[in-house]
């Protein structure tokens, strides 16, 4: 499979048209989102993508064997072609939107929530290499861009920030990068490129496959299991940011006390500032659960199918917004299979409301949350609990999936709790393991 990794280097201070060259180009968007609606009757009857984008450059292009309907050339002269032709695509892509959600609003016979046409946009440009963008010097921090500095296209030299340029000679020596594309973030502006790399995903069978099963937490950002197929556990970790944590729920202090003398308005700041730590949170826990289970050579790391429905209440409240559960499963995807890894997701009912052992029901420490007791009288960490279930309930199911309908009624037969999913734990993946052992042996 293709992976596609990006990284962003950030552009040096100096006195370069970044600027003129962002509000050039989104003007002309701006100028041929608006062309495209009134002519959209006429386009959207040519079926063919790429004939339409030609059909589209021919209105607005003057070449020898073209003459231009509308005064794209006059109002922006010298455009670089490849810019144009991305402008005319984003152009093309956002009126193409607007009439597709028209079109199932008037569908849908609705008296609100009509589609609003907006010719704003916040597109930004991409830096086509040769025409647009020219590497450096070989290891120096620098490039040069084709950039508007209010009369014409020049070449103007950039200097990009040391460090994010050692880290893509470090990773991503000898590998294309993409075109890159300009990014504004927090006030600065960064080249963002892209590679694309072939990957491999392993092919172990499912009784010999080594697992990762992870139970993301709020207390604790990550508890992992390693376990094989007979449910034999190899390793266990727990992974905990307190510090990050820390920082950030300082931080949302500060902003309750600002609130409440000056009011939530002036507060956009401060909030933006906490996200970035909340990001910087879920990266690092990300980061922390594939190193692990790269490291135990796991096939597959197991994840909850996580889904927070209705309204959420009580003093946990902000906590629970705040938890970037899905965010870190997204990360964690992608660095697992960059490095050759699956991911899989299985049902999160009752995965820590019930006792590993199959005892039953836990009662939970009102006190330490993580905590609880088991219906034998066993104290136990109910996240490290909840990673065994989660574990054994993926290879229940990859055990059964593939058997034919007489073996599984049969194995059903002597382990009834597998037949049904939510209500599987650690101790019938251990029992149903056992009498596979003796179905085969016999």
């Amino acid at each position: 499979m293709q992976t596609v990794s990006s990284y962003g280097v950030e552009i040096r201070k100096q006195n370069i048209p970044i600027r003129q060259t962002l509000e050039i180009y989104r003007q002309a968007v701006s100028y041929l989102t608006e062309i495209y609606e009134q002519v959209w009757a006429e386009l959207k009857m040519i079926p063919e993508a790429k004939k339409r984008f030609n059909a589209a450059e021919h209105l607005i292009h003057t070449t020898k064997k073209n003459h231009a309907h509308f005064d794209f050339d006059i109002r922006f002269p010298k455009m670089p072609s490849y810019l144009r032709r991305a402008a005319i695509q984003h152009a093309l892509g956002s009126v193409s939107s607007y009439e597709s959600r028209m079109e199932q609003w008037e569908a849908a016979g609705e008296l609100s929530g009509k589609p609003n046409f907006t010719c704003e946009n916040h597109a930004m440009p991409v830096f086509y290499r040769d025409v647009m963008y020219r590497e450096g010097t070989e290891g120096k921090d620098e490039a040069y861009l084709k950039l508007y500095d209010g009369h014409d296209w020049r070449w103007f030299r950039v200097c990009l920030s040391h460090t994010d340029m050692e880290y893509l000679r470090r990773n991503w020596y000898g590998k294309k990068a993409s075109a890159p594309t300009l990014e504004k973030r927090h006030h600065k502006y960064f080249l963002r490129f892209s590679y694309t790399e072939e990957v491999a995903l392993t092919q172990t069978p499912v009784r010999e496959q080594i697992i990762c099963s992870v139970d993301l937490g709020i207390n604790t950002d990550a508890v992992c299991t390693i376990m094989r197929a007979d449910g034999t556990v190899l390793g266990r970790k727990f992974i905990d940011f307190p510090s990050e944590k820390d920082r950030m729920y300082r931080t949302l202090g500060r902003i309750r006390r600002f609130q409440r003398e000056h009011g939530s308005a002036q507060a956009g700041e401060r909030w933006a500032y906490t996200r970035r730590l909340n990001i910087e949170l879920s990266r690092k826990i990300a980061g922390a659960v594939a190193e692990y289970a790269w490291e135990n050579h796991a096939d597959v790391i197991v994840f909850e199918y996580l889904e927070m429905q209705g309204k959420i209440s009580g003093k946990k409240k902000q906590k629970l917004h705040l938890w970037r559960k899905r965010d870190i499963q997204k990360r964690c995807e992608h660095q697992a299979h960059r490095k050759g890894m699956r991911i899989s997701r299985i049902c999160a009912w009752n995965t820590s409301r019930l006792a590993y052992d199959g005892s039953g029901i836990v009662l939970r420490d009102w006190r330490n949350h993580s905590l609880c007791a088991f219906q034998t009288g066993k104290r136990y960490n109910c996240d490290l609990s909840a990673s065994y279930n989660i574990g054994a309930r993926y290879f229940i199911r990859e055990l059964l999936k593939p058997l034919p309908a007489t073996e599984r009624s049969l194995l059903e037969a002597k382990v009834p709790a597998v037949k049904r999913r939510t209500s599987c734990v650690y101790a019938d993946l251990r029992e149903l393991s056992s009498e596979m052992g003796l179905l085969m042996a016999a």
